[in-house]
Formats: C-alpha cells, structure tokens, sequence
C-alpha cells in the first residue's frame, strides 16, 4: 500500500507544462505518439496504393505525349507541307469557341462532369480490332519519322503491318472526352461504309483509355498541301487532276447524302481533309464532325463547327445543318480548286479577302477568264472554266434551297453539254 500511494502521489505532482498533473502530461503524450503513429501508417498506405493505380507510363507513350505538343513535324512525311504552313491555324480554327458572327470552327461539346462515358465494346462486329502493342509495333513506337499530320483532335502516323500492308493511324487526343466521342461519331459514320472516294476505316484500337482508328494508307498527301504547300508551285496540279479530285470528291458526298440511311452530313469539307491518291482520284476523310441525318427529318440543330470559309451562312447564323450545308462547302472547295486561293486571305487586297465573294465579283464584272490559278502551265478552256465557276456558284447560293442536291453537281461536272 506504501507504495501505490507513493506513486500515485508522484503521478498526482503539479508539473511545469501549463501546471498539469504528471498523470495528465503522460496520458496526452501516449496519445499524441499513438496519433502520429496512426497517420504515418496511413501516409504510407496511401502512398502504395497511389503508386499502384499509376504506374510509370512506357517510353512509347512518352513519345506519344512530347508528339501531341511538337510545333514542326519532321519535313520527311508526305503530309508536312501542311503542317508546316497551315496546321496552326487550322487547328486554332477548330478548337475555337463557337460564335455565330465570326462562325470560326469549334471543338466537340462534352460535359466534364461525365464520371462514367459509354466506352465502345472490344468487338464492333466490323474491321480488325487492333492492340495497342500491335500499333505500336506497326508505328515503330509512334516514332518521329512516321509522323504524318496533326489536327485539332489526333495525331496521325504511317504505320506498317505485319503483312506488308501499310496504314494511316489516327491517334486520338483525350482531351476533356473528345477522343471518346470522335471515336464512336467516326465508327458509327463509316465503319461500314465503302466507296471509292471515301477513306476507308479498316480497324480500332479501344484499350484502356486509348482509342486509336485505323485507315487505309494515301501516298500523295492532301488536296491543300497541292494547292497551297510547295508543291503548288514547283509541280501544280494541272486542270484534268483537279476536275478529277473534284469529282470524286462530289460522288462522296452524293453517295454520303443520297444513298444512305441515315444519310451522312460530313460537316467538314475543306481541301486537307480531301486526300489524294497517284491517280488522282480523290479520298474524303476525317468525319469526326459528321451528323446523321434520318429521313425523317429535315436538318439537325447544333453547335457551328467546321473551319472558318467553308462554313455555309445559314448553318453559321441559326445553327440549323442538313446536306446543303456540305453542298455550300463543296462550292467554296471548287472555287478554292479552280483559282488556286485560300477561302480567307487577309494578306490580300479590300474586296479580295473572302474567296468566294471575289469570284461573283470577277464574274459580274465579266473577267471570269481571269480568276483561274496563275500556276497552272496550261489553262482550261474558257467554256470549260465558266461551267466550273457555275457549279460553284450555284453550290454557294446564299439561299440553301436553290442549291443543288450533289447528284446534280455530279451531272453538271460530267456533262459536257451542260447549259450556261
């Protein structure tokens, strides 16, 4: 009993810490070391398991990421030339915010606050299904001499299969969901589709967050890139190969608008967005943008999305789209292929800046024989180049019901005895 009492009369002392007692003192130490015990087990805890979920990514998607933010791509790929004269602006055009005065074009509208997007199934019923391993083999690890282009939404490579085949491979940008949603809007636009002047989707890849699109290979760059790159003035096109691109690219669209159920609004129809094959034949590609269109309705109501010049006033002004507006952008197209300039030009003169109102211009004042591309070694003839100019006129009528359906375009560009 001596002494318990003499311990608890220890315990019991008035210590210097804020006058506590000795038993108190001790109690909130113990406490105080079990809490810290408890947190830095919990810290360590915390810290595996975030090192689990996020694993150091592989060298091949290090290289994927420092691609994405390149400013020049190497000058070896075919489609460089545009990349290097014309990218940022296209895709400055293209990530912009909507705005119905200026109708500068817009990215896919997503709602962030998506925490479960419908992923695509690993098996679509159509194509080949791609690993990511199978693709980063076919591009060498997305290395830079396979680069071919950039866009707003993808970077895309040239890249060689096992069997010799060669292919364009459209990586995907997964910004805020975009990629998730070109992927499926491209899928479901022309996975099934086959023609002649339509790139051809031949398979995916939809692992883990990657969603990558697999395209037939076209060995001789873009519609832009010969019009406007270096090409156009050391080997431009002559006048028989732009008809010829033209053509393809109006029996694309009336195959798009006239033979399908839904029908197929592209949305995006400018000059890099039409490839070029050596024959000359034209391969409309890139339909992250389309809508389709069910027979049941007239137009679609959505945000104004396409690039800056080739964007149809009605479409641009009421958000209202239907086929017309393809129509409307296959005329400034034409326009663009007949004089050789771009659709917007501010370097040029008052008066010459927008394409298209320069040409009814030249026409009203009756020197339609001058707007044909300066480059061009020989030029059309003048009946040849005024029916060109009339189809294109006709395709960018202001009012969108006197256009004509892309069956008819395709009539009036073969018809040789086409009335004036």
């Amino acid at each position: 009993m001596g002494m318990e009492r003499q311990i608890f009369r220890e315990l019991s002392r008035t210590t210097n810490v804020f006058g506590l007692k000795l038993w108190t003192v001790i109690t909130v130490g113990a406490v105080a070391v079990i809490f810290v015990t408890i947190v830095v087990v919990f810290w360590l805890l915390c810290s595996s398991s975030s090192s689990q979920r996020s694993p150091k990514s592989s060298s091949s998607r290090k290289k994927e990421l420092s691609s994405g933010t390149r400013n020049t791509p190497p000058s070896c790929c075919c489609y460089a030339h545009t990349l290097l004269e014309r990218r940022s602006r296209h895709q400055a055009e293209r990530e912009s915010a909507d705005d119905p005065l200026t109708c500068i074009s817009v990215t896919v509208s997503t709602k962030t606050g998506d925490s479960n997007p419908i992923l695509p199934p690993t098996d679509l019923g159509w194509g080949q299904s791609y690993s990511l391993r199978e693709i980063e083999i076919a591009t060498n690890g997305f290395a830079d001499e396979t680069l071919l282009g950039e866009g707003g939404y993808g970077i895309v490579y040239r890249g060689d299969l096992p069997d010799g085949t060669l292919v364009a491979v459209k990586n995907l940008l997964n910004n805020k969901g975009r990629a998730e949603k070109e992927f499926l809007v491209e899928v479901e636009a022309i996975g099934r589709v086959r023609h002649k002047n339509l790139v051809q989707l031949l398979g995916y890849c939809a692992e883990g967050t990657q969603r990558m699109l697999v395209y037939e290979y076209v060995d001789n760059g873009n519609l832009d890139q010969w019009l406007h790159g270096p090409l156009a003035e050391t080997n431009p096109l002559t006048w028989q190969a732009r008809m010829r691109i033209v053509l393809g690219t109006a029996k694309a669209l009336a195959y798009l608008h006239e033979a399908l159920e839904p029908k197929v609004v592209h949305r995006d129809i400018k000059s890099s967005n039409i490839l070029v094959d050596t024959s000359w034949d034209a391969k409309v590609s890139d339909f992250g943008l389309a809508k389709l269109l069910g027979s049941d309705k007239s137009h679609v109501t959505t945000r104004v999305m396409g690039t800056f010049g080739y964007v149809a006033p009605e479409y641009c002004s009421t958000g209202l789209l239907n086929e017309r507006s393809d129509v409307y952008s296959f005329g400034v197209l034409l326009t663009e292929v007949i004089t050789g300039r771009d659709p917007v030009d501010y370097s040029r003169a008052t008066g010459e800046v927008n394409l298209v109102d320069w040409l009814k211009q030249m026409v009203a004042s009756k020197r339609s024989e001058e707007v044909a591309d300066p480059q061009m070694k020989v030029k059309p003839t003048t009946r040849t180049l005024k029916r060109a100019i009339l189809v294109a006129l006709r395709c960018v009528d202001p009012d969108a019901q006197k256009r004509p359906k892309m069956g008819h375009v395709v009539h009036m560009l073969e018809a040789d005895d086409f009335p004036f």
